[in-house]
Order: structure tokens, then sequence, then C-alpha cells
């Protein structure tokens, strides 16, 4: 139990010391990625008024393809990332704030972000 809480405590403080340095506003808003161990998802957050402008996962995508080879949610995440970036393109937004949360960028995370950068997103 004694570890499970610092391992907590020191992921809040990774994302705490990067969302001190990170703010989103309208015409840049923040690409915030959340990785669980099975799903990944991202949002475009407007920091000023505190909304969100738009959202992308793989809820529900992955049960209809099959699990044949290995690297399987690394693709599932750059199709989450060409899609969010597809529709900020449609918004009229193409510049954002890349927002890893506590997570490292690698795997998943930075296929998220390739997959925005194909998309046309700038960061």
């Amino acid at each position: 139990m004694f570890g499970t809480k610092i391992k907590r405590e020191k992921k809040e403080r990774r994302q705490k010391r990067l969302r001190a340095r990170i703010r989103g506003s309208a015409s840049k808003p923040r690409l915030s990625v959340f990785r669980s161990s099975r799903y990944i998802s991202a949002q475009l957050i407007d920091d000023e008024n505190g909304k969100t402008l738009l959202a992308a996962s793989d809820y529900g995508k992955q049960k209809s393809q099959k699990k044949t080879k290995s690297g399987v949610k690394k693709d599932h995440a750059y199709a989450v990332g060409e899609d969010i970036a597809k529709r900020a393109l449609s918004l009229g937004i193409s510049k954002v704030v890349f927002d890893r949360g506590p997570r490292r960028y690698h795997g998943r995370v930075k296929s998220l972000a390739e997959g925005a950068r194909k998309g046309g997103l700038i960061f």
C-alpha cells in the first residue's frame, strides 16, 4: 500500500510540474493525452475559458479490429492522433501545445503525437 501511494504522488508531481509550463488558449489549445493500460484518448482544451473544444479516443473501436500482431495499441494511438488532427483542422485550429501528462514521450504517446503531426497539427 505504501509503495502505491508514493507512485501516485510522484505521478501527480510530474503532472503538476509539466502543467505549470503549459497553457492552452482558444487560438492555440492544449492537446492533452490520457493513456490507460487498454485505451488512449486526447482532448483539445482551452485553459483560459476552461472548456474542452473536442476529444477523440479509441474506446469501442478496438473491439471491431482483430488483434493479430504486436503494436496494435500503437496503431490505435496513431489513428486517434490523425482523427483529432482532422477534426481540429475542420474547426480552424492548426497550432496546439502538446501535453503528455505524467507519461514519457515514447510508445503510444509518441505514436499519437506523430499521427497528429501527420494529420496537420503543428506543435
